[in-house]
């Protein structure tokens, strides 16, 4: 007779486990080496000091352009990038040109413009830095672009200047102010564009046709009275124009709103802001039932293509601007002779052209 066993059964023992040893990671690659002058010197088979020149946009040394263009090449194939700081030391200045923004779009044919003007300045070797300047004063814009240290600014007359800002500006190493705008600033280059003239060729145009009774469309947004005023006062100075102002906002709603009180107001001809103001407007009052321009003359400003494929066509002034790259020279020549760029420069000019709305 067999008998089972009571006796406890020892517990196995456990495996040995495996020891691996953990796997080094491989060792990251060395950090590339930072290009130098060198470098691209003996890739373009040059001196450093031709480096130095092509890179640093030295005028007073002659360089050819097949040069130029091997030492610019081998510096982007080796990403070679100069540096700022230090070539701010040697050269006793920066390369900035600072462009304080306005807040507002402008339309497209001054942004169109702003465009032009940065690429050719890039092109001429500065770097562009736009700058904020909303809601600054001029004394507290004039510090805050000088701790930039730009070597010009350029004002589109957002912020007010005096001649003591100016001041300020170079005594930071500023060798050129430039102001765009209405009028000229003490101590600044001043590069006039007259708003007042598109006004006042707006109204001369509209009392030609018999429009003497004229409402002046003002923009309800903020920011817009750089161009707006001055082209509401151009329009009353002209002989024979009775005008009253209309503020409008750029939406659909605000033109509806004015064009359905149009009747009441006694006015047989419109000057809009620009053209995309008089476009908005001028559907407004055709909804409404009244006639372009049998009821309504209708006038813009910048002379923008879709005004041309509107039914009617729109009436407007041409406005002629400098080129982008004409505007880059004169900051350059007054960057690098400050004295040979002085007085009141009129860059722009304002024509009259009739089309169907008027």
């Amino acid at each position: 007779m067999s008998h089972s066993s009571n006796a406890p059964i020892p517990p196995s023992s456990p495996k040995p486990r495996s020891r691996r040893t953990p796997a080094t990671p491989p060792p990251e690659p060395a950090p590339a080496p930072v290009p130098t002058s060198a470098d691209v010197a003996r890739l373009a088979g040059v001196s450093r000091a031709t480096v130095s020149y092509v890179l640093n946009n030295a005028e007073a040394v002659r360089i050819s352009e097949p040069t130029r263009r091997k030492v610019r090449e081998a510096a982007e194939e080796l990403g070679y990038v100069p540096h700022a700081a230090a070539r701010s030391l040697r050269a006793g200045h920066t390369r900035i040109v600072l462009l304080p923004t306005s807040h507002v779009p402008v339309g497209p044919l001054y942004s169109a413009f702003l465009n032009e003007l940065q690429w050719a300045l890039r092109r001429l070797d500065y770097t562009v830095v736009q700058y904020g300047s909303l809601g600054l004063t001029g004394d507290e814009a004039a510090r805050a672009w000088a701790e930039l240290r730009p070597v010009a600014v350029i004002s589109l007359g957002e912020v007010s200047l005096s001649a003591h800002n100016v001041a300020t500006l170079k005594r930071a190493g500023a060798r050129a102010v430039i102001t765009l705008g209405p009028v000229g600033v003490p101590g600044a280059h001043a590069l006039v564009m007259d708003q007042a003239e598109v006004g006042a060729r707006a109204a001369a145009h509209l009392v030609e046709r018999g429009r003497n009774r004229i409402g002046v469309i003002v923009p309800e947004e903020d920011g817009l009275e750089l161009f707006s005023a001055p082209r509401l006062a151009g329009a009353r100075s002209v002989p024979g124009a009775r005008t009253q102002v209309l503020p409008m906002a750029y939406t659909e709603e605000s033109a509806a709103e004015l064009a359905g009180r149009w009747r009441s107001l006694g006015l047989d001809a419109v000057f809009a802001y620009n053209d995309e103001y008089a476009m908005l407007l001028m559907r407004a009052l055709q909804d409404e039932g009244l006639d372009v321009p049998g009821d309504v003359a209708v006038m813009g400003a910048d002379d923008l293509l879709i005004g041309r494929l509107l039914r009617p066509r729109l009436s407007t002034v041409q406005i002629e601007l400098p080129t982008g790259d004409h505007l880059a020279s004169l900051v350059d020549r007054a960057v690098r002779e400050p004295s040979e760029i002085t007085g009141r420069h009129d860059l722009m000019s304002a024509t009259a052209v009739r089309r169907e709305s008027t």
